[in-house]
């Protein structure tokens, strides 16, 4: 028997559960996003095949993704439907005996010891589809990098090994932001390096690297590089680190004192539910986007864990005070962070 590490990952898993909603809509472009009117503010949250063929991506605002697929159907978000589906796979996944750890909604890490992990991956998808009729993609590997890369390669609705074997030949001429965690401003500074690609990432001079992005961060990259990773799997709930909310407007505030105010109100907001999880804060922060899409935040320390409204709210005006920016704002939110 050998240990594998496999990654579940929902295909286009919000658009799926709205379109087992309703049926009428399959094969049709379904993009998801706040309150499903794109001449609102908002944000996309997940877009089906059919729309990202125009260019719809998350995280992309609703008004630009209906200018690329102005055919669309367009959907409000509803946490509690796609929650409860979440449940459903993540129980069908405990049921085949594998050891389960939740990342999210939509994708979750398994750890088994087979001989034939495909045949195991393929009995998940069967699973997953008798029990919620969504499709899947699993990515096998000899740690939690190599499986949850090969589901990208996997989709959709596949299975893909990632191993040692076989790690350079499918990503050592791709660049180096191909590999989960390492985004565009990490890739741009190992590019400036001479560093293009992930063979030769995977060859460099650790201490070098360490130099440029400090002693931990450097010898990880050289080590993500070569495909290594972590194999542990843990099933052990965890538990939430903050708790907070925001607002997008629907028109932009230019006035300082409305933002204060808004900011306040939030904090109040945050420190009541805080009250009812008996989870006391550790520190507050404050996140502003500015129009038309750029996006900060500031951090402020209380001086002891509470949950106490006053201390929150002053600790989220002080965040506050640390913005620089006089920019009309679009959105505004309000973290408590827990020890």
């Amino acid at each position: 028997m050998t240990a594998w590490v496999l990654h579940v990952d929902l295909d286009q898993f919000i658009a799926a559960v709205e379109v087992l909603r309703r049926p009428e809509l399959r094969g049709q472009a379904v993009i998801v996003g706040g309150d499903g009117d794109p001449a609102k503010r908002g944000v996309v949250s997940t877009a089906s095949y059919e729309a990202r063929a125009y260019g719809v991506h998350s995280g992309q605002p609703l008004r630009t993704a209906a200018r690329l697929c102005p055919d669309a159907v367009f959907l409000p978000v509803d946490r509690e439907a796609y929650e409860a589906v979440s449940a459903e796979v993540m129980a069908a996944l405990r049921e085949s005996g594998a050891v389960v750890e939740v990342i999210g909604w939509d994708e979750a890490f398994l750890g088994i010891d087979e001989e034939n992990p495909e045949q195991f991956a393929r009995g998940l998808q069967q699973r997953i589809r008798d029990a919620t009729q969504l499709d899947s993609t699993v990515g096998i590997g000899q740690n939690k990098l190599q499986a949850k890369l090969a589901t990208g390669f996997g989709k959709p609705a596949g299975v893909f090994r990632l191993t040692d074997e076989n790690w350079s030949d499918v990503l050592g001429d791709r660049r180096t932001d191909a590999l989960w965690g390492i985004g565009a401003k990490t890739a741009r500074k190992l590019r400036e390096l001479g560093l293009h690609t992930v063979r030769e990432l995977a060859s460099a001079d650790p201490g070098g690297l360490a130099q440029q992005f400090g002693p931990a961060t450097g010898p990880w990259l050289v080590l993500t590089a070569q495909g290594r990773g972590r194999r542990d799997v843990d099933d052990t709930p965890q538990p939430a680190r903050s708790h907070g909310r925001e607002v997008t407007f629907q028109e932009d505030i230019a006035d300082r004192e409305r933002v204060t105010e808004e900011v306040a109100r939030l904090a109040e907001l945050v420190a009541a539910e805080l009250a009812t999880m008996e989870r006391p804060a550790v520190r507050v922060v404050v996140k502003v986007r500015y129009a038309p899409f750029i996006t900060q935040t500031h951090r402020q320390p209380l001086d002891r864990p509470t949950v106490d409204a006053t201390a929150i709210r002053e600790a989220a005006l002080a965040a506050l005070n640390r913005f620089s920016g006089r920019r009309p704002v679009r959105l505004l939110g309000v973290r408590a962070q827990f020890s």
